[in-house]
């Protein structure tokens, strides 16, 4: 197999990634350094940093809805992990984010490519939320929200993309709000909120392309079928993955 497509099934990036890596002189093959060119063999010894890796059986593709006080990846000493409530023995990442205390759908694969597309602003797809705002916004903040509102400070200022939003729900005095995004800025969804006067209580999203949350209760998983996982290659202008099995 193709030393970068092998890496990528492995799970350590996109194509590009893999090939830094070979670059790096951080992969090797049977305790020599790779280069290009090399394919990979069945029961080849192959590491990163002296770290052993092998590709999946099968790429995976996992809806998890993440429970508040769960980070979405791992690396924080004390913090627990989205990634320890999915399914065990697959080499998976999160594409994107969700705050500490936000819930909901969080997509996790071992598809580099489709996780590196899905996170790029030219392939992002629809992000839909439930959003608890407190009180409860005017026809003016909203249509404010839809179409963009200015964020950042001093010189760093930009204005958001335009967003579908919608009041969906009361509670006790406050809205539930439906938002729609395409562009995912960090904590962008707080930040309008606040601009506008309804800072957020809570943060739940709901979809993400062709994928929904559902009934999945919190730390609850399911594998994506496999129309959502072509849709979702197919719309990050990806071909359906061959897999080669080793």
């Amino acid at each position: 197999m193709n030393s970068q497509q092998y890496l990528a099934l492995a799970g350590a990036g996109s194509r590009r990634k893999c090939g830094d890596l070979i670059k790096q002189g951080r992969v090797t093959v049977n305790g020599r350094q790779l280069t290009f060119g090399v394919e990979i063999q069945p029961g080849d010894d192959v590491r990163i940093d002296g770290q052993p890796v092998r590709p999946p059986r099968e790429l995976a593709y996992i809806a998890l809805h993440k429970p508040e006080g769960y980070i979405s990846d791992r690396g924080v000493p004390g913090e627990k992990s989205a990634l320890d409530l999915a399914p065990p023995g697959l080499r998976l990442f999160a594409v994107g984010r969700l705050d500490k205390d936000a819930t909901g759908l969080l997509l996790l694969t071992n598809d580099g490519e489709l996780a590196q597309r899905l996170t790029h602003p030219r392939y992002e797809h629809d992000k839909e939320y439930r959003v608890l705002a407190q009180g409860v916004p005017t026809p003016a903040d909203l249509d404010r929200w839809r179409h963009g509102v200015p964020i950042g400070r001093g010189t760093d200022i930009d204005i958001t993309a335009p967003a579908r939003v919608e009041i969906v729900d009361i509670e006790n005095g406050n809205a539930w709000l439906s938002v729609t995004l395409r562009e995912g800025r960090k904590r962008q969804i707080k930040r309008v909120a606040k601009a506008i006067g309804h800072p957020v209580i809570r943060l739940i999203r709901v979809r993400i392309g062709p994928v929904e949350l559902g009934n999945l209760r919190a730390g609850e998983w399911r594998r994506l079928t496999e129309e959502e996982a072509r849709r979702l290659r197919a719309q990050a202008g990806l071909p359906q993955p061959a897999v080669e099995k080793l």
